[in-house]
C-alpha cells in the first residue's frame, strides 16, 4: 500500500482505495480481517486518525463491518460492492473522458474501438 502525494485525492481515500484493490485482487478476502488503522498508520507514515478515515469511509460503504472484540472484518459481498460501485463511478467517469478526448482529436469511433481492443487484448 502506498500513498501518492502528487494526486488530488485526499490521503484516506487513497487508504480506502488501497485496501479496495487489496480485495479486488484477493490479497484479501470476505469475511477475513483487514489491516487495522494502526498497521496502516505505520506503513504509511501517517496519523492513525486518517487511517480510521479511510477505513471508516469503507464501513459506509458496506465494504468493511465493525465485529465487536474483532478487528474490522471485510464484508461477505464486499468484492461484487466494490465492481459495482466502481463501474458506476470511476468506470463511467474514465470512459467518458476517454470519448470527450477522442472527439476533440477528431478520432472516429472506429479508431477508438481498435485502440481499446488492442489494449483489452494485452
Amino acid at each position: 500500500m502506498k500513498i501518492n502525494e502528487n494526486v488530488l485525492a485526499p490521503i484516506y481515500v487513497q487508504i480506502a482505495n488501497a485496501i479496495e484493490d487489496d480485495i479486488l485482487n484477493d490479497k484479501l478476502m470476505e469475511s477475513s480481517t483487514c489491516y487495522s488503522q494502526l498497521i496502516i498508520a505505520k506503513e504509511l507514515k501517517v496519523n492513525p486518525a486518517t487511517a480510521a478515515k479511510g477505513i471508516n469511509l469503507l464501513v459506509s460503504r458496506g465494504v468493511l463491518e465493525k465485529q465487536r472484540g474483532l478487528a474490522m472484518v471485510i464484508s461477505p459481498g464486499a468484492k461484487e460492492l466494490i465492481i459495482q460501485r466502481k463501474k458506476q463511478t470511476d468506470f463511467e467517469y474514465k470512459i467518458e473522458e476517454l470519448v470527450k478526448t477522442a472527439k476533440q482529436l477528431h478520432l472516429s469511433e472506429d479508431y477508438l474501438q481498435q485502440k481499446i481492443s488492442n489494449y483489452y487484448m494485452t
